[in-house]
């Protein structure tokens, strides 16, 4: 989307103590009163190809809405959007130059989106565009309530545009740089792209209202914008002088654009446009909408932050509507230290990339990675690296491990001996075989599904995959603590405590397939068909970790292991393949 700014108005110890289901109590926070959940991605301006700034956006909304599948059975009560906006100036000026229409450029990359999305895996419900007529009758409706409630006025605007951007800047906001010429040039102070000044005749939006109510909406719902960086960026803006609004451009000098009820000559601003698709996409102005609304939660860039925390709130409050429930903000994506530029040649085709590295890879290193806080840097060595380690050697290598036939021949899911790993740590006995560690990891994986929770419900979804990571490292550590390739199943005593030992790792790896489903669906997909987990077995309400030890019946216990299907991740830098062959012997 665009990046808009005002200007002046000229005018009038234990290891717990209990096995329960994930997802019964108060671990499974968030959902309690929670009926319905809606999330959307912005939607992307159509004047150039996807990004992978682009598909991380989508990524991060389509990780948070598949956690909440988990959480929450029933696909009725959960929507997720994404799509494009296409009005604007920056159109109109882009398709001229391809000597397209504006309707052609915007079916051409629109459906780049699409097809970048489908393959990626997003899982949305709705894919909106704002040249559809359904959006058209909303945002014509959510004007008139504007004006109907004498928030809308005519003024003469003045001050600088910038086209690039599709957003009005104050004086603060320009600087001057050198231009092809040698004459210094007014330029965007964040962007860098040139500003015109400009000086018509607008309808305007009286945002100056609004600073109060913005101000105890934000005080009254802390988490209503995270990270908190960007809730106390959004409170200090709040501080600042917050100016009306222009919501309109002329139609001779913007055609391009759906136009202002009961005046022509007047286009509707290309924000407050594109701001209603998430209204459009729930059915408003029907009365089903506001069974979804305010249930929302958006991602968007931090570079739109002020249209989606300050603007588009104070919208919704005129047209006597709650702001969104959420606003998850996530910063940029560079490229070897470099912001991505077309002039530079260094934007990555996120389409080659889940060729490359594949779609699970390829979602995984951009969760995995990106941290919402705080711009990441992308080069193809650590994609490599990132995947091979942690998918291919780490959680690869522990399945190959457990379901190898020279260590499980019979192919199934082995029986835990309580003898031989106790509840009490500490007890001693001739086939207890635990150590100290050994707890540790069931502790670690037994909180797991709540950390990771948690995480999600903060944004933090690196962190969720972070915590995954060091759990398969654990456990990883407990398989090389108690070498089961060193035991038989022919002695009675190393039996017992083989079987224990496969059977321990095997359920954490049910805990992290389970887990991983909102970000690698298929790579999790493999991993659970491989442990015998049919489809209903999957979602968090039925994620009980190592009941055994908590000693209720296990479901899995004796079951035949699925079939195999190859390696879970094949590594990526084939010079080291040897690791991973040598951990399916």
């Amino acid at each position: 989307m665009l990046r808009q700014s005002a200007l002046r108005v000229l005018a009038s110890s234990r290891v717990g103590c209990g096995c329960r289901r994930y997802g019964s109590g108060p671990s499974a926070r968030g959902d309690a009163g929670e009926a319905r959940a809606y999330f959307t991605t912005p939607i992307f301006y159509v004047n150039a190809a996807p990004h992978i700034g682009h598909l991380y956006s989508a990524l991060l909304a389509d990780a948070l809405c598949r956690h909440r599948r988990l959480r929450v059975p029933g696909s009725a009560s959960t929507r997720f959007s994404t799509g494009t906006d296409e009005h604007g100036l920056k159109i109109q000026q882009a398709a001229a130059t391809a000597g397209l229409s504006p309707t052609e450029l915007c079916d051409r990359v629109s459906a780049q989106f699409q097809q970048l999305f489908r393959e990626a895996g997003v899982s949305s419900t709705d894919f909106i565009r704002t040249t559809e007529a359904r959006h058209r009758v909303a945002v014509q409706h959510f004007w008139r309530v504007l004006e109907a409630r004498g928030l809308l006025y005519k003024g003469l605007y003045e001050g600088w545009y910038c086209a690039s951007d599709e957003c009005f800047l104050p004086e603060a906001k320009v600087t001057r740089q050198v231009g092809p010429s040698g004459d210094p040039c007014p330029v965007s102070l964040e962007s860098g792209h040139p500003v015109s000044w400009t000086k018509e005749e607008n309808y305007i939006f009286r945002l100056s209202q609004f600073r109060e109510p913005l101000q105890r909406w934000l005080r009254n719902n802390p988490q209503a914008i995270t990270p908190e960086p960007f809730h106390q960026t959004v409170l200090q803006w709040l501080e600042e002088e917050l100016p009306d609004l222009s919501v309109s451009r002329r139609s001779s000098h913007l055609h391009w654009g759906i136009p202002v009820p009961g005046d022509d000559s007047q286009t509707i601003y290309v924000w407050l446009d594109a701001l209603v698709n998430y209204l459009t996409v729930v059915g408003y102005p029907g009365a089903d909408f506001k069974s979804w609304w305010p249930a929302t939660s958006h991602v968007i860039g931090k570079d739109i932050l002020k249209f989606h925390a300050i603007y588009w709130p104070a919208l919704l409050l005129g047209a006597g509507l709650r702001p969104p429930h959420r606003i998850y903000v996530h910063s940029h994506w560079t490229v070897s230290g470099q912001k991505m530029s077309k002039s530079l040649g260094n934007v990555v085709d996120p389409r080659t990339c889940l060729d490359r590295y594949t779609v699970d890879g390829f979602r995984y290193f951009l969760l995995r990675q990106g941290v919402p806080n705080w711009d990441c840097d992308y080069y193809d060595e650590k994609v490599v690296k990132l995947l091979d380690s942690e998918l291919a050697d780490a959680l690869g290598g522990l399945l190959n491990r457990c379901t190898a036939y020279r260590i499980n021949p019979s192919g199934t899911y082995p029986s835990f001996c309580a003898a031989c790993f106790p509840r009490e740590p500490g007890l001693k006995g001739p086939s207890v075989r635990v150590q100290a560690e050994d707890y540790a990891l069931v502790s670690a994986v037994t909180s797991l599904p709540k950390q990771v929770a948690d995480c999600y419900d903060d944004f933090q979804i690196y962190k969720a995959l972070e915590a995954v990571s060091s759990c398969v490292r654990q456990t990883n550590g407990f398989i090389q603590r108690h070498a089961p390739w060193k035991l038989t199943w022919e002695s009675p005593a190393d039996a017992l405590w083989l079987g224990t030992v496969l059977h321990v790792a095997l359920e954490c790896l049910r805990v992290f397939g389970t887990l991983l489903q909102p970000v690698t669906p298929n790579l999790a997909d493999k991993l659970l068909s491989r442990l015998g987990v049919s489809a209903t077995e999957r979602g968090l309400r039925e994620l009980q970790f190592l009941p055994r030890f908590y000693g209720h019946p296990c479901p899995f216990e004796g079951r035949k292991l699925g079939p195999d299907t190859g390696l879970l991740f094949p590594r990526l830098d084939q010079s080291r393949t040897w690791l991973v062959k040598a951990h399916r012997t």
